[in-house]
């Protein structure tokens, strides 16, 4: 069968991945995020694309960005081409080219946060086969065949790549029955006459405490969970009050399982973060796992 010659007047395709990224996110972050560059390095390729069609895509605005007519057109051809070419790709590469995919994770996230939201990404990627480990340690991602690691620390890894994910704080949780029942709980001085629900230290309820201005209350006492998901349960059964990281019990809160008593908080000067090796910036599985991610904290 012959085909004509047709030569394709194509865009700079560079320009065009970081277009769509852009705009389906309606930010240049966001979209920077997903395909693991700077923001400036999708402005420019914008910039590049503009200049190539001759038209504005964007309106820039302080702290928005929406797209021009002409953007919000030449957007919905892009992901219509991408998509046809996701299509196509999925169907070439089919079920024999599965790949392993492994994740190596703290308990607590895995459990409160990750794996509750994982089946979303097994129905966009069903290509990959994802493996959890459940590990509190550094990842060595040679000798475990770790593929990425999601860490909680200040983001110093030296000779990986590491991508922030969401900050996290401290407030008290308790159950509504508790916060309802015979024993004041109104301010956090009334902490006095109840259990406190301690995460792997003492340290926490201390530093909480000395913020809000609370003496009265000995942060030493008060049984000790080496796991954040054992405290959890341990407040929703109405056994004292615990101190919880934010990103771990939202899913208790937003089901009234929980409440916060004072609306206090410690802002924490640790985070989450996406840590991999630099040579894997582009592997596919890479990619896919870490626009995921940045898709799901942006709908947390």
């Amino acid at each position: 069968m012959h085909h004509e010659t047709v030569k394709h007047e194509l865009p700079p395709l560079n320009a065009l991945r970081a277009f769509e990224a852009a705009a389906r996110h309606r930010s240049f972050t966001q979209g920077a995020r997903e395909l693991g560059v700077t923001q400036a390095a999708v402005s420019h390729q914008v910039r590049i694309l503009e200049d190539w069609l001759g038209v504005a895509l964007f309106v820039r605005r302080p702290r928005a960005l929406s797209l021009t007519a002409a953007g919000e057109r030449y957007f919905q051809a892009a992901l219509a081409a991408f998509q046809n070419l996701d299509s196509a790709s999925r169907d070439l590469r089919g079920q024999s080219q599965r790949t392993q995919l492994h994740i190596s994770v703290l308990p607590s996230f895995a459990a409160r946060w990750l794996v509750p939201r994982l089946g979303r990404f097994a129905a966009r990627h069903p290509e990959f086969d994802v493996r959890i480990a459940t590990s509190a340690d550094f990842a060595d991602f040679k000798r475990d065949q770790i593929d990425l690691a999601i860490r909680y620390g200040r983001g110093s890894y030296p000779g990986l790549r590491a991508h922030y994910l969401m900050g996290e704080e401290l407030f008290p949780v308790c159950s509504p029955d508790l916060l309802a029942g015979p024993v004041p709980l109104r301010s956090p001085a009334d902490l006095v006459n109840h259990t406190l629900l301690h995460d792997e230290s003492r340290d926490d309820w201390g530093r909480w405490l000395a913020a809000v201005g609370v003496n009265p209350v000995d942060a030493r006492l008060g049984p000790l969970f080496t796991d954040a998901s054992l405290l959890i349960q341990a407040a929703v059964a109405g056994q004292g009050v615990g101190l919880a990281r934010r990103v771990l019990v939202a899913t208790e809160l937003a089901a009234k399982r929980l409440v916060r008593p004072f609306a206090e908080k410690l802002v924490l000067d640790w985070a989450y973060y996406l840590v991999y090796p630099h040579t894997s910036d582009n592997e596919p599985h890479i990619q896919a796992f870490r626009g995921w991610l940045f898709e799901e904290i942006a709908l947390r």
